[in-house]
């Protein structure tokens, strides 16, 4: 099981959360902007490989243990669900043609399916959140009637794909032997980059040409904030809050992410995409209601 987390200081959390809703929100636009350039997978490998080395760097310099092999084997387990599948359906869905708003719409269904998969460890739903879980059905229904989703039926699913396994993989993760620290952050992104960097050889992707400054600014943000910061920080609030509070980054990505798409990136937005905004953040608030209320475990 995952060690008990430290007493956490305030401003660690407000911090945290600050990672998860506004620098989490942005990486949509930026991973947009770097998959004109960037083959998606290896955009995304070289991501979470450089990020992982950083990482696990600072974390034996400051005296972490490297994870024993039932630990590497729970990471490893995180690393293909979060970031492999997660992140890395995100950036080839954007790569295939949806817009960054929109991905990070779909990307709010997480609490959804994360209620669902929670189901198959033994937590009980209230019907309040099986009334959040129907009214996000049918924003998902709403989001794929948009002419953004229609563009790239294959992104679409993709994308869903994507939600699906960070939620699975985030339920999951209490239940996992994990290593300590950011020690724990560091072997996923080992993990989950070295894996996309196969996919990416795997399906034949290469440099078309060499990356501009644009895109290679757009790596540089994605290593440092997008992963050693704000990834950490999840991590971090799954290790100590509800995963209901962790996940409620859901809340806020799609607002920012839409938000930087229309002034940075021309990216339009249309009734039945905003409308279904509405009805899956309100879906969110539903699903979260209950869990917030809950004491601390």
């Amino acid at each position: 099981m995952t060690p008990a987390a430290p007493r956490s200081l305030p401003w660690l959390l407000i911090g945290a959360f600050f990672a998860l809703y506004f620098i989490w929100g942005s990486t949509y636009l930026v991973i947009r902007i770097g998959v004109e350039t960037w083959p998606p997978m290896l955009l995304a490998g070289v991501r979470f490989l450089i990020a992982g080395m950083l990482l696990a760097a600072w974390a034996r310099w400051r005296g972490l243990r490297w994870p024993t092999r039932r630990q590497w084997a729970g990471a490893g387990v995180l690393g293909v669900l979060l970031l492999a599948c997660g992140n890395g359906g995100v950036t080839v869905a954007e790569h295939w043609g949806v817009g960054s708003g929109v991905a990070a719409l779909v990307v709010a269904t997480v609490p959804l399916f994360a209620l669902l998969f929670a189901r198959l460890f033994g937590d009980r739903n209230s019907a309040l959140e099986w009334g959040g879980v129907l009214l996000g059905v049918v924003g998902i229904v709403l989001l794929n009637s948009g002419a953004n989703l229609q563009a790239s039926p294959a992104g679409a699913g993709l994308i869903v794909f994507a939600a699906a396994a960070w939620a699975f993989g985030s339920v999951w993760s209490r239940r996992l032997d994990l290593p300590a620290g950011a020690m724990a952050s560091a072997a996923q992104m080992l993990v989950g980059g070295t894996v996309l960097l196969c996919g990416s050889w795997l399906g034949g992707e290469s440099m078309q040409q060499w990356p501009d400054l644009r895109g290679w600014l757009a790596l540089g943000y994605l290593v440092v904030f997008g992963s050693i910061i704000a990834f950490s920080a999840y991590v971090y609030l799954l290790a100590t809050v509800r995963p209901a509070a962790a996940t409620s980054y859901a809340f806020v990505n799609p607002a920012v992410a839409v938000a930087l798409g229309v002034m940075f990136a021309d990216e339009q937005v249309g009734i039945a995409e905003a409308l279904a905004m509405a009805v899956i953040i309100a879906a969110v608030v539903l699903i979260g209601l209950p869990q917030w209320r809950r004491r601390e475990p």
